[in-house]
């Protein structure tokens, strides 16, 4: 494997660096897949397809030296609708499997992308860099804290190329408002708020049934403890069970946590609270609806992440975003791909946006067209070793906040932590939910 990528690499050496910040503006959706990349071609397989996967699989499709080979999940009708999709875009028919260990065995697959439910996440990871494959994970890239310090083992151990789905990280205009707050353009930034808002409606009270024909329970169950199916799990409903989600702080607040981190500068903190709980409907959800998480960074900075999943109110006019506020100013950067700059005296002094438009609340595709250079900039780690927007690295560090915030939210108190490695500090209640229960036999292991 590590001879196919090194070939990847040399057939990329003197192909031109694209600049995308010209190309965007105007950009509509059908000209993004003529986004150029080198000619050599990438086999990926599309593991766990039922909705987010499927969008993925089919943006992978359009990219110039990519193929799709395989697609894996554990719903018959997932695979087909997929499979149809990928083949009406690339011309011929990926090879389907529902087990994906099965398409991780084959040479004709270099990467994998992942986007099952989040008990799944880091030990497919780590069982595709076994098999010698490079990895697209979707966010949250860990069910635990534990998970995501085993996934920087597996970097570093199978020498793979690993990119988050923190598609954000390679927007163009919000790269520029990232850097113009680094260049100091609101001056010293000590706040930042994140939020999400939506209106989920209530999931009810599941029954046991029988398991349906087109799923394997079982294998969806993967690393996870058995338990009996239940008529409201599958397919979205699992992001609000314990068992297999992360609440909707990993599920929406991943992304935007990880942007104040990013354009603050910083890495762990030293304290993390949590308030919030199950407030609008009597049924089986189980992870808050209703949810803040305040972190501290030492005396000098903080932030917090405001999350309503059953109350749409926007806030600033939109349902997911963030605000950094510094001491010349404040930078608002919501879903779309751009900034707007305010004074102190609240007045708009600079703004820049793109003129395609995205839809934060689209649970399947809410920006394909930006995704594209996600996606591209993930080719240029596999062909030309280039520097990813979104390791693993920087992508643990992002969803250990929430992790974290989850934590203290189950503890009910805050919580002390290590700044220089994110650990939480004396406190062995808190330190139970580092790591997870495991299914005999599916423990992670390097």
């Amino acid at each position: 494997m590590s001879t196919r990528r090194d070939f990847l690499k040399k057939a990329a050496l003197g192909a031109s660096a694209l600049s995308f910040g010209s190309v965007l503006e105007g950009m509509s959706a059908k000209s993004y897949s003529n986004i150029k990349g080198a000619s050599d071609k990438i086999r990926v397989a599309a593991i766990g397809v039922n909705s987010r996967g499927g969008a993925l699989a089919a943006n992978f499709a359009k990219q110039q030296g990519c193929e799709i080979a395989y697609v894996c999940d554990v719903d018959s009708r997932a695979i087909a609708k997929c499979a149809d999709a990928v083949t009406k875009i690339q011309g011929h028919k990926p090879k389907t499997e529902k087990d994906f260990r099965k398409a991780l065995e084959s040479k004709d697959v270099d990467a994998v992308i992942i986007a099952t439910p989040d008990h799944w996440h880091a030990p497919a990871a780590l069982m595709a860099m076994q098999a010698g494959k490079d990895v697209y994970l979707e966010k949250p890239c860990s069910y635990c804290p534990e998970e995501g310090e085993i996934l920087i083992q597996g970097v570093e151990k199978y020498n793979r190329v690993v990119q988050m789905g923190n598609q954000r990280r390679s927007w163009p205009n919000v790269q520029e408002g990232i850097q113009a707050i680094k260049d100091g353009v609101i001056g010293n930034v000590h706040f930042g708020k994140a939020w999400y808002t939506n209106n989920r409606p209530s999931i009810g009270i599941g029954k046991e049934v029988p398991v349906p024909e087109w799923l394997d329970w079982n294998l969806w169950q993967g690393p996870a403890p058995r338990v009996a199916y239940k008529d409201n799990v599958v397919h979205y409903n699992w992001h609000w069970f314990w068992r297999w989600g992360t609440s909707e702080s990993l599920n929406n607040g991943t992304h935007m946590i990880d942007i104040l981190r990013w354009g603050m500068e910083l890495d762990y903190p030293t304290r993390v609270s949590s308030t919030g709980g199950r407030y609008f409907f009597k049924d089986d959800w189980e992870t808050p609806d209703t949810q803040v998480i305040d972190l501290e960074f030492g005396n000098s900075k903080s932030m917090t992440w405001e999350g309503r999943s059953c109350n749409g109110r926007t806030i600033e006019g939109s349902s997911v975003g963030v605000m950094f506020y510094g001491d010349k100013g404040s930078l608002l950067i919501t879903g779309s791909d751009g900034y707007r700059i305010f004074d102190m005296d609240n007045k708009v002094v600079k703004q820049q946006y793109s003129k395609l438009e995205i839809d934060p609340r689209n649970l399947m595709n809410p920006a394909e067209s930006l995704d594209a250079l996600h996606i591209n900039n993930f080719f240029d780690g596999i062909r030309k070793g280039a520097k990813l927007n979104s390791d693993i690295v920087s992508g643990h560090k992002s969803t250990l906040l929430m992790q974290i915030g989850n934590i203290s939210q189950r503890v009910k108190r805050s919580l002390d932590i290590d700044s220089a490695n994110g650990r939480i500090i004396q406190d062995q209640e808190a330190m139970k939910y580092w790591g997870r229960d495991y299914e005999p036999g599916w423990e992670m292991k390097l």
